[in-house]
């Protein structure tokens, strides 16, 4: 008989691996898409995402690029999300939020230039800064310096650790709990209760006015100028916070009844 000859015997393909692509490796501190990075500054990190994509092409590269750069931290940090001309709405935000959470990232803030992205995010309880950052501390503007930005409008309750920057005028419908603040470059407006932390004119501009139906701020600040708020009048009724040449002071919303106006600055 003559020897058989061998022939290599091919391995059966499984049913559940067939067709399957494999996935590629996520090489660690690259971005899948450009414009989409993660940095690290002063024990928070800086998710900045992309305009140029519809958030269904964006969001599975968001989530491969998070796995790939998950190495780089050990404890739940803080996350600041820079979003520019993007448009999120709350589902989104909650989508970025759960998946943060994931890998021990925690979503704090959301830094927008759409107002519909900052009222979103105020909504859901986040510190919200639209526009750019306005300085703490500024000299006088010479004139009335033309606005950025409308006005902010935001129906909720501010509660303690939100914070709200904008490049304009803040208008709350809610109240503004102990340890929330407000950072706007206009003025500053609460139909409701203010207890937190209030700086209108952030950028300079005197003529900014903080209005509230009750006046009981841990901090006011109308420019560079910085006052604690006495104890409320009982009953509670409207006040408004506006500089002079002796520091801020407080008056009746009724006492300004023929000169009280929105200021016209940003």
């Amino acid at each position: 008989m003559s020897e058989a000859e061998s022939t290599p015997v091919e391995e059966p393909v499984s049913e559940s691996t067939a067709g399957i692509e494999a996935i590629p490796e996520v090489e660690q501190n690259t971005a899948l898409v450009s414009g989409l990075t993660l940095e690290h500054s002063e024990g928070r990190y800086r998710l900045t995402l992309p305009s140029d994509l519809d958030w269904i092409d964006l969001w599975p590269q968001v989530q491969l690029y998070l796995i790939g750069q998950e190495h780089l931290w050990s404890e739940t940090l803080p996350v600041d999300c820079v979003c520019g001309q993007r448009l999120l709405d709350q589902s989104q935000l909650q989508q970025l939020a759960e998946a943060l959470s994931e890998h021990q990232l925690r979503l704090d803030k959301i830094i927008t230039q759409r107002r519909q992205t900052a009222i979103a995010a105020a909504t859901l309880g986040y510190s919200v800064q639209q526009g750019e950052l306005p300085p703490l501390l500024a000299k006088e503007i010479d004139g009335n310096p033309e606005p950025t930005a409308n006005p902010l409008y935001l129906k909720t309750t501010l509660r303690s650790g939100i914070e709200i920057h904008h490049d304009a005028s803040v208008i709350i419908v809610g109240d503004v709990n102990a340890g929330a603040s407000i950072i706007a470059a206009g003025d500053i407006i609460v139909w409701g209760r203010l207890r937190g932390v209030a700086h209108a004119g952030a950028k300079g501009h005197l003529g900014a006015r903080i209005m509230t139906l009750e006046m009981a701020a841990t901090q006011l600040r109308i420019a560079d100028l910085v006052a604690r708020t006495p104890d409320p009048p009982r009953p509670p009724y409207p006040e408004v916070a506006y500089a002079t040449d002796q520091g801020i002071q407080i008056a009746p919303a009724y006492s300004w009844g023929r000169v009280f106006a929105v200021s016209e600055a940003p």
